[in-house]
């Protein structure tokens, strides 16, 4: 039997519905973590209820998952690309596109598929600290984000640290030389790194130089923020986009490009807290 008009108001349910808001809220959260097809054996086992894979599907589109937002000052944030696959007619090859990761430390992740402009309303729209850290590569559209977010004078803009010491690798050349330019830069001490190369003229130390000078101001005192336990690296988003990659890439996923964004914002939901709430 149908619930009523009158009765989804009296109970708080979806009127003209024979679902139960359980047995909803549980397929929402298999779902989450696993293939629509498992979510539908699952529950099945779980419940004796029998729920398609379809329907699982359908169940996750028509749910107005909301933003996540926080209620206290945001010290610390994160940005990170992640990759999605999307369906392609039968016979041609799989096409990975981006979407940007957010995690605001301490606080939610979030994720958004070719919106750039929702997730810099989205960060702006929370209580953001002064200074706001803001981690993050060397990738340009990431900077760029940034650049979007919260006034100049209130962010402090750190380049992450093993990203700095991947660029560092791959000087290559003699250890010890390549062990005094990271004792240099872990004190944010840019020239100093750089005079370690006056000997040895080379396109890949050109290379290291020139990405120096681009993240100058990125590059800070590594040593004295670590001391006073701040985030260095931005291991949080890494951490939150292999997360959401649990769900988005599993074996044989891929996805229709106007259903991206709905699974994002649900395992991005799962990973709040959402369901447990």
């Amino acid at each position: 039997m149908s619930i009523s008009e009158q009765q989804g108001q009296r109970l708080g349910l979806k009127t003209r519905t024979q679902w139960s808001p359980q047995l909803e809220t549980c397929c929402l959260l298999v779902s989450a973590n696993e293939s629509y097809e498992d979510t539908a054996h699952d529950i099945a086992v779980l419940t004796g209820i029998s729920v398609s894979k379809s329907t699982q599907q359908r169940l996750v589109h028509r749910h107005d998952f909301p933003s996540e937002s926080v209620d206290f000052g945001i010290k610390e944030m994160s940005l990170d690309g992640g990759k999605v696959r999307l369906r392609t007619p039968k016979g041609q090859r799989s096409e990975w596109r981006d979407y940007k990761g957010v995690n605001l430390h301490q606080g939610c992740v979030a994720a958004f598929f070719r919106q750039n402009d929702a997730l810099v309303e989205w960060v702006n729209q929370q209580p953001l600290a002064s200074p706001l850290v803001c981690l993050g590569d060397g990738h340009d559209g990431i900077w760029n984000l940034f650049a979007q977010i919260a006034p100049p004078v209130q962010r402090l803009e750190i380049l992450d640290w093993y990203h700095l010491m991947e660029n560092l690798g791959q000087v290559g050349g003699s250890q010890h030389r390549l062990d005094a330019v990271e004792t240099c830069l872990w004190q944010g001490d840019i020239e100093g790194a750089i005079k370690q190369f006056d000997d040895w003229p080379h396109e890949r130390v050109d290379r290291f130089i020139a990405y120096l000078a681009k993240h100058r101001h990125r590059i800070v005192n590594y040593a004295y923020y670590q001391a006073e336990g701040m985030s260095i690296g931005s291991g949080a988003i890494e951490s939150t986009v292999k997360q959401i990659g649990r769900r988005i890439k599993i074996s044989g996923a891929h996805w229709d490009e106007d259903n991206v964004q709905q699974v994002l914002r649900q395992r991005c939901a799962y990973l709040n807290g959402y369901f447990s709430k």
